[in-house]
């Protein structure tokens, strides 16, 4: 591996380029207290990759948003809270050969209370879902995904 071949393995490492991360998770719909298959796929874009771990993060985000008019002042309101969020692991300190893809499946509970999936007029609740490979520099994940979370009757 040459100079340039380095840097560009460090600058991968540091901006979460090492790998390509993808999720899929069934139901694309749950209730409190489900649980969620996961499968997370890794992909090296290069490099050898070495892992801390594979995890799966989950967050409930609430959002509110008021114009200036409805808010009564000279700008708009934007908000937004965490109201969840954990991570689990699903798999174990690993290394990636290059151009290595690996996959590893689990499943997450979705907590029995908590606020469900919502779209209101002035603010939503939503779900969100990734993968993601512990590794050093900015951790190459899968973005988030949405997970609609319906309400338990």
């Amino acid at each position: 591996m040459g100079f340039m071949d380095k840097l560009k393995a460090a600058a991968q490492a540091v901006t979460g380029g090492a790998a390509r991360v993808s999720i899929e998770y069934q139901p694309p719909v749950c209730f409190p207290g489900d649980t969620v298959q996961v499968k997370v796929t890794a992909t090296s874009t290069g490099a050898e990759l070495q892992s801390q771990g594979v995890f799966i993060d989950l967050r409930g985000q609430e959002w509110v948003h008021l114009t200036r008019m409805e808010a009564m002042t000279d700008k708009d309101v934007n908000s937004t809270k965490t109201t969840y969020e954990t991570s689990m692991q699903i798999g174990q300190l690993f290394t990636l050969g290059a151009n290595e893809t690996k996959t590893w499946e689990g499943a997450i509970t979705v907590p029995a209370a908590i606020q469900p999936s919502y779209q209101g007029v002035y603010s939503r609740h939503q779900w969100e879902i990734r993968g993601r490979i512990e590794a050093f520099g900015n951790d190459p994940d899968s973005g988030w995904q949405p997970l609609r979370v319906g309400l338990k009757g």
